[in-house]
């Protein structure tokens, strides 16, 4: 796609290969939206075009326009927009190329077969969800544009719905295009990256690369977690290619001997001069690069780990850094918690 949309300040050129997941971040107004919306139908450019293989949908200079529901991409967002007087299998019918026995496998698909019944209102947020996937899916997209869909739903609703769509994506081979502020959404589903600031294309490439060497602002804000690369062991054991171990929660999709990722908050580190005492499972020996002030934190930055990813981060208190008197190049011991290391599968 590549399309510049004059009044909103957009300029965007992008292309998703079949069956991978883009995620496209960034702060709002960035523009993410209005690229979805392009692709979509809903916002002409004012110059560009939006191709889904050999198909043009929109082309500014021969005047193509495909109308939105010609188009066969699919649209979820953080609204499920269930129609209120149709019954759940009733909305995933309405789909032109939906029947109602395709609305029942798609019903069984998203695991939601008991609803068939009920009446948009009787559902929770999660549940209503899963129906506006069934119904976007129903209508056989080639691409499926992902607006925020997460964002607002509890813990539980929101990992079960990020499993069925990890499921569903990986296993049809459509192409995909996810918005979302989430990084726990970005690691178990997208396989690349595309980072929008002011409406313009500021950085993209495999997940890894952006979240372990971010070159944008707003990169480098998102990769404020600490990320480890390793393999999955059993029992909620990451194992580093330098044969570091780290404890933590494993997404119940891990596989052992699989690429995975430790991902835990710079806040979550403990910083001591000497191994603590009862040595903690996530205790680490580090070199202190560099010291920063966050507002009422010192951000205590160690040196890159040896696969060349940033180094490790640690926020404590003004009062700590001051007791434990750190300066670049000391060598002091970070600790966390297991229960504050989440282990993701990589993408």
């Amino acid at each position: 796609m590549r399309a510049v949309v004059e009044s909103r300040g957009v300029d965007v050129e992008f292309v998703v290969d079949a069956g991978e997941v883009l995620a496209v971040l960034g702060p709002n107004g960035a523009g993410k939206s209005t690229a979805l919306h392009v692709i979509a139908g809903l916002v002409r450019p004012d110059d560009g075009v939006v191709r889904v293989g050999d198909r043009v949908l929109t082309d500014t200079a021969t005047g193509t326009h495909v109308a939105t529901h010609d188009r066969q991409v699919g649209l979820l967002m953080q609204d499920a927009l269930l129609f209120p007087h149709l019954s759940v299998v009733g909305n995933i019918a309405f789909s032109p190329r939906s029947s109602r026995a395709d609305a029942a496998r798609w019903l069984d698909e998203v695991e939601a077969s008991d609803l068939a019944d009920r009446m948009p209102r009787q559902l929770s947020g999660g549940q209503a969800q899963r129906i506006a996937l069934a119904r976007a899916l129903a209508a056989e997209p080639d691409v499926l544009l992902l607006d925020e869909p997460l964002a607002g739903l509890d813990v539980g609703a929101a990992s079960a719905m990020r499993k069925l769509l990890g499921r569903v994506l990986a296993r049809d081979g459509r192409s995909a295009v996810l918005i979302t502020h989430d990084l726990v959404d970005v690691l178990t589903l997208a396989d690349k990256v595309l980072v929008l600031e002011e409406g313009r294309v500021v950085e993209k490439g495999s997940t890894a690369a952006v979240l372990t060497a971010p070159r944008s602002k707003f990169g480098a804000r998102l990769a404020g977690v600490n990320l480890v690369a390793g393999a999955a062991g059993p029992q909620g054991v990451l194992t580093t290619p330098w044969g570091v171990a780290w404890h933590g929660v494993a997404e119940p999709d891990s596989v052992e001997g699989a690429s995975a990722v430790a991902l835990f908050s710079p806040a979550a580190v403990a910083v001591y001069r000497d191994k603590p005492h009862g040595s903690p499972r996530n205790t680490v020996a580090v070199t202190v690069a560099e010291l920063d002030i966050r507002g009422p934190a010192i951000r205590v930055r160690a040196e890159e780990q040896p696969d060349g990813a940033p180094g490790l981060a640690a926020d404590i208190t003004a009062d700590s850094a001051a007791e434990l008197r750190l300066a670049p190049g000391e060598r002091v011991y970070f600790s966390v918690k297991a229960q504050e290391v989440t282990l993701l599968p990589s993408p």
